[in-house]
């Protein structure tokens, strides 16, 4: 995904194309964010706090959705 994310960053400048850091961060926080729509979208059982637990539930969706550990 990292890799998808860095071509999708090459940017125009000077007719030659460059890394865009800004571009790159921009396209990891959009999907940071879409983790986050999902775990609101899912269904959540009733005994569940979600405003408790939202965020707790956030942070898992994205390291499990980039593979990252804790």
């Amino acid at each position: 995904m990292l890799e998808k994310f860095a071509a999708q960053s090459l940017v125009e400048s000077d007719g030659e194309l460059i890394f865009s850091k800004e571009k790159f961060a921009e396209l990891l926080v959009r999907e940071c964010l879409g983790c986050c729509e999902q775990v609101i979208s899912d269904p959540v059982p009733e005994s569940v706090d979600t405003w408790l637990n939202g965020g707790t539930q956030c942070m898992v969706e994205i390291r499990e959705h980039f593979g990252v550990e804790e």
